[in-house]
């Protein structure tokens, strides 16, 4: 079976060969647990995960210690919401997020809402980022936490973060503010100090590393942040997350955090270059194409495409030699429209019209010019069905 050409690299991606290379020895000969301290085995795996700690806390500009390893960014999202303002002990704390977070920081700010909490779900702009004056409104003494996506995992759109942590914390300085960086670590310079949060998400499946790990960055000083305990077990991860550690992935994690920030800004410029070309093949062919996300405050892997007079099922129908996404792999199994494109103001129709082409490590200039002619042949054909070869083409 002929596998489709991958464009789906915000839903996952393959795990790097180096990534592979280093975790192999961990399934094997080294298969000790960290938690074993009194052999050899148990010693070697402490070891490399003391090495992966220092390699993911140098990608975000972290202190070793303030890195806690998880089974991914839904974890870590849990620990940071739940731990941070979980409980409602005779106040009312106040949590303030966004209506195009990932449906993981939405499905906990529901559930915290359900529980009592206070919860603040904030328009954006018609580029899907957060307005610091709509922000500093919804802000109140109260305030116990801000979450916020760092980059969107639909349309690329990027948060100016370091502003409005400035902003929200002179407002209310007693405030913490957490970050879903799923999508942006490893795509863009990011670091923990200056941009002032105080807890970060992450997952290595985002960054050519293995699925089900990830870890969760929780600042140490000024402030100390105190986090209530969500998972009980026996004390691993200083009890933040307790359970016997994923040594194999976690060495997999440290080792794609160390090319990300080895290799990030040559592989930032040819990404850029290939999302360019596949943006501008596909608009100088066809009419009526509406590009999502942010002109310019955008990963540049990101292409959030939406073609008029189109028909969604037919348009997927047809792109069966590309692998790309209508919206979140997480929300695919719901039919209805992306709760994203919505709150930028899409029609559901044309939200339905809507491809998601997250360009990667491994994409080619061969795998770009065989999307561009697979989607621009599928809506011509798509609209000479519907109106007999009207809106086909751009000149």
């Amino acid at each position: 079976m002929k596998m489709p050409i991958y464009f789906d690299c915000h839903a996952t991606t393959p795990v790097d060969p180096r990534v592979m290379e280093a975790m192999l020895p961990y399934f094997t000969q080294n298969f000790g647990n960290p938690a074993s301290t009194s052999h050899s085995h148990g010693w070697q795996a402490e070891a490399a995960i003391t090495k992966a700690r220092a390699q993911v806390a140098a990608l975000i500009g972290a202190r070793e210690k303030e890195i806690i390893f998880t089974s991914g960014a839904t974890e870590s999202n849990n620990i940071a919401l739940f731990g941070a303002i979980g409980k409602v002990n005779g106040h009312v704390p106040h949590l303030i997020t966004t209506q195009v977070e990932h449906s993981c920081v939405l499905s906990i700010s529901k559930e915290l809402k359900e529980r009592g909490v206070d919860v603040t779900f904030l328009p954006v702009n018609k580029f899907g980022q957060v307005e610091i004056e709509t922000l500093l409104n919804s802000i109140k003494p109260q305030t116990a936490l801000i979450s916020i996506i760092f980059a969107n995992n639909e349309i690329g759109t990027i948060n100016p973060i370091k502003e409005i942590v400035k902003v929200a914390k002179e407002k209310n300085k007693n405030l913490l503010v957490h970050v879903d960086a799923a999508q942006a670590v490893g795509k863009l310079p990011i670091d923990v100090n200056d941009l002032n949060i105080d807890m970060l998400s992450l997952s290595a499946h985002k960054i050519y590393g293995p699925k089900g790990v990830g870890a969760l960055f929780i600042r140490s000083k000024e402030p100390r942040v105190k986090l209530d305990p969500v998972v009980f077990g026996s004390g691993q991860e200083r009890g933040i997350r307790p359970g016997t550690l994923n040594v194999p992935g976690i060495v997999g994690l440290g080792k794609a955090a160390e090319i990300c920030q080895n290799d990030m800004a040559e592989e930032v410029k040819r990404i850029k270059r290939l999302r360019d070309k596949l943006e501008n093949g596909i608009k100088s062919q066809l009419e009526n194409v509406t590009v999502n996300g942010h002109p310019t405050e955008r990963l540049v892997m990101n292409l959030n495409v939406s073609f008029d007079n189109a028909t969604p099922d037919f348009l997927l129908d047809n792109c069966s030699a590309i692998a790309v996404s209508s919206g979140s792999a997480c929300s695919s199994a719901n039919m209805a429209p992306s709760h994203v494109l919505a709150a930028i103001g899409l029609t559901e129709e044309l939200a339905r019209c809507t491809l998601r082409f997250g360009v990667g490590r491994m994409t080619t200039e061969s795998d770009v010019d065989t999307a561009i002619t697979t989607v621009v042949n599928a809506v011509k054909k798509c609209r000479q069905v519907r109106f007999g070869g009207k809106h086909d083409s751009a000149n």
